[in-house]
């Protein structure tokens, strides 16, 4: 795909003007993403993306109840399987241009054995979960779907707390795209693609009784 891009840009006329207008473009924008992190706090949900800070507002109850609830029973399987690293809300992305913070993300063991305690900047992840929100849609849908595929993450699913679905897509690795894998409802059953064993009933992410009931389960399992 990019490609294919380069070449349609070297076929047009005027194709060095615009090269040296985007690199002038992209300087500015590298130094505004620098201010960017040096302004960055923990107690601010913020990301940088195309060269726009996008602050992030308080989000309905059923996003953090969602969020809440799978983060829960990942990290606590990943930990328990000594799988790698379980993070939500606050572990900044770094990619080619732009920072994010998505709902979650796991990093299998190999990479996250690499992190550093002070480490505030993290590398694609393996998995990440984006939960709907109204605000945020169009990225979550748009350039983050992009963006994601682009720089090798494996899996994505998007988290409908309203529809109560999950959709889960795979990297296709020879177009560097999302393939669309599966989209369940609250009946289905999820299957991890990148986290080795990890199955959970989708309606564990929507309701708290089966939340617990299936981080019982995960707990009790004897195949580690």
């Amino acid at each position: 795909m990019i490609n294919s891009r380069v070449h349609d840009l070297l076929e047009a006329p005027d194709a060095k003007l615009v090269i040296e207008r985007a690199q002038a473009i992209l300087a500015d924008e590298a130094q505004r993403r620098r201010a960017f992190r040096e302004w960055l706090r923990d107690d601010v949900k913020a990301e940088f993306i195309n060269g726009d800070v996008i602050m992030h507002s308080p989000v309905k109850r059923r996003h953090l109840d969602a969020t809440q609830n799978l983060t829960t029973l990942l990290r606590v399987y990943v930990h328990l399987h000594e799988l790698g690293a379980v993070d939500s809300e606050k572990a900044l992305i770094g990619l080619t241009r732009n920072d994010y913070e998505p709902d979650i993300c796991y990093w299998n063991k190999e990479t996250a054995d690499l992190f550093e305690a002070d480490q505030m900047e993290h590398p694609a992840p393996d998995l990440i979960v984006e939960v709907l929100s109204k605000s945020t849609t169009g990225r979550d849908r748009g350039i983050k779907f992009e963006d994601y595929a682009a720089h090798g993450v494996g899996e994505y699913w998007i988290i409908d707390p309203v529809r109560k679905s999950v959709e889960q897509y795979q990297l296709d690795e020879a177009t560097m795209a999302f393939a669309v894998a599966n989209t369940l409802y609250v009946d289905d059953t999820l299957t991890a693609l990148t986290v080795p064993g990890f199955t959970i009933p989708v309606r564990a992410i929507f309701d708290k009784d089966v939340n617990l009931t299936t981080l019982k389960s995960l707990m009790n399992r004897t195949d580690r």
